[in-house]
């Protein structure tokens, strides 16, 4: 955190460009499997069911990340 106010501290911005959508190519067993989820949680369509599925996950991850740090902090007494 003392860094933070450092502004030599930062490095140089990063850009970041989108490209149009990010394209998965599941095999046709995935593909059905998604499929069925999808209707069975009443989603609009599998796209929508995935990003859904994805951002929680992603969520999950990060949550479990930093729970990781923060004890990995603790047990090095930082």
């Amino acid at each position: 955190m003392g860094q933070a106010n450092d502004v030599s501290a930062w490095s140089k911005p990063v850009r970041v460009k989108k490209r149009g959508r990010a394209v998965l190519s599941p095999t046709s067993e995935l593909a059905a499997r998604a499929v069925f989820f999808a209707r069975l949680h009443r989603e609009v369509n599998v796209e929508t069911w995935l990003r859904r599925i994805i951002e929680e996950r992603i969520d999950l991850e990060e949550a479990a990340f930093g729970e990781f740090k923060r004890d990995l902090a603790a047990k090095n007494g930082m």
